[in-house]
C-alpha cells in the first residue's frame, strides 16, 4: 500500500502520538551568545522529549498505526531509535529487541536496557546492526521499526516541524542534523518549500550530501565523534525524493566544530546535548552556514544522550 509522507500524514501522526510524547519547548536567544550578533536564535528543545530525543515520536506513531506480533518488535539503532522504540514498546506493553553495533554509547545501552528491552551488539557500526535486525526478523516474525526508512517513522518525525512551526511562526531558515535522514525528511515533507530546510552533516558522515552529489543514495563514510547518531552507510529511499525536492541545500562540520557547539551550549545557556544533538547549531558557530543580517533562525536540538556531564561535583 502506497503512503504519502506529507502534512496530511503528518497531522495524522500527530493525533496518533500526542497522548505519549511530550510538546517540546521553544527558546528565543540572542545570537550574540554564540557569536552571531545580529540574528535571533530559535532553539526547539527536543532533547527534552521521552527517551532523549525525536525519536519517540516516529518510534510510537510506527507502533501505534500497525499489528503488532505477540513476538514484538526489534530495531537497529545506534542508540537513540533503539531508546525510543524500547520505552515506546514499554508504554505499549510489547516486547522489544534492540541491535546496536559497539559504536553506541554506553549510555544509551543502559536506557534501552532500562526500558525493559533485549539489547543484542552487533558489529562496529550501524549497517551491521541492521544486518543482525533483518535476520532476527526473518527468524522471528518480530515487526521491525525502522530507524528512518518507514513511511511511519519519516511522518512521526515530521511531527517536530509541525510543531515548531505553531511555536516560531517567523522563522527565515531552519537546521536540522542529518543522519539516515528520518528526521530531516519528515520536516522538509512538512514546510514542503514554504521555509529553507538546511542539512547539517559531520564531516566524517556526509550522507545526505554524497546523495545528493550522485543523484541517489549512496555509501558513505561513517566516522567521527557523532558516529552513533549521524553515520549510517547510506540515507534513507525514501526520505530521498523529499530531500531533492525540498532540502535548500546541506552543510558539513568538522567534529571540532561539534565539540564547540556543545561547549557555547552549555556555557551560554547551561543546556547539554550530545554531538549529533548540537551538530546543526555548530554549523553556525563555525560559519560552515551563514545567515543574512537580521534573520531569524531556527535550530534543531534533537538528542541529549550523553555522559558527558559529571555531577559528582
Amino acid at each position: 500500500m502506497s503512503f504519502a509522507v506529507d502534512a496530511a500524514s503528518i497531522a495524522a501522526a500527530a493525533r496518533r502520538i500526542a497522548p505519549h510524547i511530550r510538546r517540546t519547548p521553544v527558546i528565543a536567544v540572542d545570537g550574540a551568545d554564540f557569536g552571531l550578533a545580529g540574528t535571533r536564535l530559535i532553539f526547539k528543545l527536543e532533547f527534552l522529549q521521552h527517551a532523549g530525543s525525536f525519536k519517540t515520536r516516529g518510534a510510537f506513531n510506527s507502533l501505534l498505526s500497525r499489528d503488532i506480533p505477540p513476538v514484538g518488535v526489534v530495531a537497529a539503532s545506534g542508540g537513540n531509535h533503539g531508546a525510543a522504540v524500547a520505552f515506546a514498546a514499554m508504554k505499549t506493553k510489547h516486547p522489544a529487541t534492540i541491535f546496536v553495533p559497539n559504536v553506541a554509547s554506553p549510555a544509551k545501552m543502559e536506557q534501552i536496557r532500562g526500558y525493559g528491552a533485549r539489547l543484542e551488539i552487533a558489529g562496529e557500526r550501524y549497517n551491521d546492526a541492521l544486518i543482525a535486525s533483518e535476520a532476527f526478523v526473518a527468524k522471528s516474525g518480530a515487526a521491525a521499526i525502522h530507524a528512518y526508512d518507514q513511511p511511519a517513522t519519516l511522518a512521526g518525525q515530521g511531527t517536530v516541524a509541525m510543531e515548531f512551526e505553531e511555536q516560531a511562526q517567523s522563522l527565515d531558515a531552519v537546521l536540522v542534523a542529518v543522519g539516515g535522514g528520518g528526521l530531516i525528511g519528515g520536516m522538509a515533507a512538512w514546510y514542503a518549500g514554504r521555509l529553507p530546510v538546511i542539512g547539517v552533516e559531520p564531516e566524517a558522515a556526509p550522507t545526505l550530501t554524497r546523495a545528493l552529489e550522485a543523484g541517489a543514495p549512496v555509501d558513505a563514510p561513517a566516522g567521527g565523534i557523532a558516529a552513533d547518531s549521524l553515520a549510517p552507510k547510506r540515507v534513507g529511499a525514501l526520505m530521498f525524493p523529499i530531500a531533492q525536492r525540498y532540502i535548500e541545500r546541506t552543510v558539513l562540520v568538522a567534529d571540532d566544530a561539534i565539540r564547540e557547539a556543545q561547549r557555547a551550549l552549555w556555557k551560554a545557556l547551561r543546556i547539554v546535548v550530545e554531538p549529533g544533538g548540537a551538530a546543526a547549531l555548530a554549523a553556525l558557530t563555525c560559519g560552515a552556514w551563514k545567515p543574512k543580517p537580521g534573520q531569524a533562525v531556527g535550530v534543531l536540538l534533537c538528542g541529549a544522550n550523553t555522559t558527558a556531564v559529571d555531577f559528582k561535583s
